[in-house]
């Protein structure tokens, strides 16, 4: 009651004290710093000021940890992300601007942070788990959680009552072992309107911010500098601090046994940016990295094609018009607007110019490379002819190298991590007697057989793929001609094959079987599959997803020829 200041976020001047003593604020649940101190008025021998601040004893428990939720574990995981990103050379703002603004407000529309309590189940729950203290017993005082803000000049965020302080009762009585406070809630609620959180959608985050900065970095190439251990995710949690102890069903929240996946990724950012309910992201305009023209460019060198190719993929970008501003910029929400692969929309057109040029029929562009190869053994001056054959076999070479000592690094990859873990209080000394039982033998046998030590991680590199035209061994393609496969018409380069064939006549349902097309690999040519396969390894993900817009595009260039094919059909039918 002596404390009349008014509150800084409403202005009223109706407050309430927390557990810790500190002041909170009735009508918004503002929790401020100042903390009440009480003085004993009745003068009696021996008296003295007692001060009521229980804000860190409160949270220690008995093992030595701290009482922690599911939402500072996430933002951890964000922090560290973030700090890696920006290592990799990501504008420092995308941490404090962009990305702590996006987890602000992901915390805010899911109530677990900056809102007033909702009513509900908890509050009921906390009315009657709430016993008397020496402190203001008003069951409507929040409980402080207690966040690691992204941001390092930040402080606590101010959280939502019932999740805060009623989780923490209704966990003590469940007899499900977590280390967290509410982590048998969590997974025990329906936060379906709420979009859970989980160890995919970090990355859906952090890929949210990268787009918005405009960042030259693709979704898969977010997620292959995760599997290469340039980006913290598997295993994270042995990054947080000592006294967030991890145990039982935490485990099963973030403990990942799996590579992160490239739709599942895509998805849950689309879902995420509707439900934060965000603006219009800035424009993809021809000069970002992140248009057709120049991932197309990155992919033909990563490729090792002939850079001639370029004028093609943009002629056909700007023919169908997914170049454009509105196609290629993401406007969260709007259902009418398609979701753009960025990086695999630049591979199909790739492909499709392939096809338009070679056919991929598994003859034409062979008798074509026979017809390069004797031009290349008559001319003496000038560069060379394009050999589809010859690309084929160095390309597959170097390709099956990389697939084979990806394979090895997936096959050895040490899944469990250093950090043991328990699911159970009873287990924890047997986990840990066993952990360390397992340490001296490896160190032991490490010893006996000489083993080498694991060599560094190589530096993360946008190319997986490197060609040089220095190389004397013709095994860079950059600096090859179209010549013997083009023709000059009115004006105009055009292929000399005059014939194309679709990869499907009619697209699916994207919405009820999740493809626009179905992809067998023994129903196409080995040419066009082998050409699918470089770029789903590139691009780490199945080769069926490139086939889907490869088909999109394919529609849209020949959409008036097919229109006329249909009818024709119907009327024959009729």
């Amino acid at each position: 009651r002596d404390f009349n200041e008014r509150c800084a976020q409403c202005s009223e001047v109706n407050w309430g004290l927390t557990d810790g003593g500190r002041f909170y604020c009735r009508s918004c649940h503002n929790v401020t710093e100042r903390t009440r101190e009480v003085v004993n008025t009745d003068f009696i021998t021996n008296s003295r000021v007692q001060t009521i601040s229980k804000g860190l004893k409160t949270q220690e428990k008995n093992d030595g940890g701290c009482e922690w939720y599911i939402c500072e574990g996430f933002q951890l995981v964000l922090k560290k992300q973030v700090e890696a990103l920006e290592a990799l050379g990501v504008c420092p703002q995308m941490k404090d601007e962009i990305l702590c603004n996006f987890w602000r407000c992901y915390l805010q529309k899911s109530k677990q942070a900056y809102c007033k309590r909702p009513a509900g189940e908890t509050v009921k729950a906390l009315s009657v788990c709430e016993s008397s203290t020496d402190v203001d017993s008003d069951p409507e005082r929040p409980s402080l959680l207690h966040l690691l803000s992204l941001s390092e000049s930040e402080g606590d965020l101010q959280t939502d009552c019932s999740f805060a302080s009623s989780v923490s009762k209704v966990s003590e009585s469940t007899s499900v072992y977590s280390g967290s406070v509410d982590g048998s809630l969590y997974l025990m609620k329906n936060q379906k309107e709420n979009l859970r959180m989980t160890m995919p959608m970090t990355l859906s985050f952090c890929y949210l911010a990268l787009l918005w900065v405009r960042e030259p970095i693709t979704l898969s190439e977010l997620l292959r500098f995760v599997i290469e251990g340039h980006i913290p995710y598997m295993n994270v949690f042995q990054h947080f601090p000592e006294k967030m102890k991890l145990c039982g069903l935490d485990l099963k929240i973030f403990c990942v046994e799996s590579w992160p996946v490239y739709e599942e990724v895509f998805n849950k950012m689309h879902e995420l940016a509707a439900f934060l309910d965000l603006p219009r992201f800035p424009d993809i305009t021809e000069s970002c990295f992140l248009h057709p023209d120049m991932l197309c460019m990155k992919y033909l060198m990563e490729a090792n094609l002939p850079d001639e190719l370029h004028n093609w993929t943009c002629r056909v970008v700007k023919k169908i018009g997914i170049g454009e501003v509105d196609f290629l910029t993401l406007m969260p929400g709007n259902k009418s607007t398609r979701k753009v692969k960025y990086d695999v929309l630049a591979a199909a057109v790739i492909i499709v110019v392939l096809k338009l040029l070679f056919l991929l029929d598994d003859h034409y562009e062979w008798l074509l490379s026979e017809f390069a190869e004797e031009r290349n053994r008559n001319n003496t001056e000038g560069g060379r002819y394009f050999e589809f054959k010859k690309w084929y076999e160095v390309v597959k070479r170097s390709l099956d190298i990389k697939q084979k000592k990806l394979d090895e690094e997936k096959a050895k990859f040490l899944w469990r991590c250093e950090k043991p873990l328990f699911y159970s209080v009873k287990n924890k000394s047997k986990v840990l007697k066993r952990r360390q039982m397992v340490v001296n033998l490896q160190n032991q046998f490490g010893k006996l057989s000489g083993s080498v030590q694991r060599a560094e991680k190589p530096n993360p590199s946008s190319f997986q793929l490197s060609w040089s035209e220095e190389n004397t061994d013709g095994s860079c393609f950059h600096g090859h001609s179209l010549k013997g496969i083009l023709q000059e018409k009115c004006g105009l380069l055009r292929a000399m094959n005059p014939d194309y064939w679709l990869c499907t006549v009619k697209l699916c349902n994207e919405k009820l079987c999740g493809h626009l097309a179905h992809y067998k690999e023994v129903e196409f040519p080995q040419s066009y599959h082998f050409v699918l396969g470089l770029f789903s390894f590139l691009l780490r993900i199945q080769p069926s997803y490139i086939h889907d817009e490869v088909c999109m595009i394919e529609h849209r260039l020949f959409n008036k020829k097919l229109c006329k094919k249909l009818k024709y059909n119907t009327v024959l039918r009729k």
